[in-house]
């Protein structure tokens, strides 16, 4: 079952209401006294009906609730569709690309917003378990890069993140030190992978990756990293990954 909301966002645009999806498990009505965990995702146009993503494809992730019977509550943030808001939104710190010039960092605003706007009303409005190891996070592309950076600065609210093709190439100096001087605590999980056809994309994401990898394993986090055979940059395959983060992060 899917509730749609309508609600401003802190960031670029706070007059600019997203749409907020909720998806609750299909057992949710049947066991009223049970609480659920909360897993908040990035990009929430993308992540359940085709015809509303932005590029005619979507995760399909209600189809995958109903099959899977997870017992969790999904709430996807629609992005920005105004020009670079979204890059703004999602990144943790200022970075320039070849294509785009100097990107803002608002990742800080866009978290806060989950933290201390959403979070609350989903709490009020359904019957979660509220506490950090119940809640995580995660996304693709840019959200898959601010998941990395919520679960790792934000760890005090977000156990889990599942971390999606991550932009780890914009600047990997910067991605390196963000995971450097935070101190996740025991028992944070986060899912990482990259499509082995996306691999060259960007000069830089090889080396960004296993530095990234590296550093959340000095960090003792529990880390599942993979590369997707065949996987590229798209929401049909990041739609094939679904069973298998979820799994990993041992949410069904």
């Amino acid at each position: 079952m899917i509730e749609l909301w309508k609600m401003p966002v802190s960031g670029l645009r706070p007059d600019f209401s997203r749409r907020i999806y909720i998806c609750l498990p299909s057992g949710y009505d049947g066991q009223p006294e049970k609480h659920f965990p909360v897993f908040y995702l990035f990009d929430g146009q993308n992540l359940f009906f085709d015809e509303d993503a932005s590029f005619g494809k979507s995760w399909n992730l209600t189809k995958f609730m109903e099959e899977s019977q997870a017992e969790c509550i999904l709430v996807g943030i629609e992005s920005s569709p105004f020009g670079d808001d979204r890059l703004c939104e999602y990144s943790p710190f200022p970075h320039q690309t070849p294509e785009l010039g100097s990107i803002d960092a608002y990742a800080d605003t866009t978290l806060g917003f989950i933290i201390n706007e959403l979070k609350p009303r989903i709490d009020r409005c359904f019957r979660t378990l509220s506490d950090r190891e119940h809640t995580y996070i995660g996304g693709s592309s840019m959200g898959g890069l601010i998941s990395l950076y919520a679960v790792t600065d934000y760890n005090a609210c977000f156990s889990k993140a599942a971390c999606l093709s991550p932009s780890l190439w914009v600047d990997p100096e910067q991605v390196s030190e963000m995971i450097r001087l935070s101190s996740p605590l025991p028992h944070t999980q986060v899912y990482l992978d990259y499509g082995s056809e996306e691999m060259g994309n960007h000069a830089a994401t090889c080396d960004a990756l296993l530095e990234t990898v590296t550093l959340l394993l000095r960090l003792n986090v529990d880390l599942t990293f993979r590369i997707e055979p065949y996987g590229n940059h798209s929401e049909a395959s990041w739609e094939q990954r679904v069973p298998i983060f979820m799994r990993c992060l041992r949410i069904v």
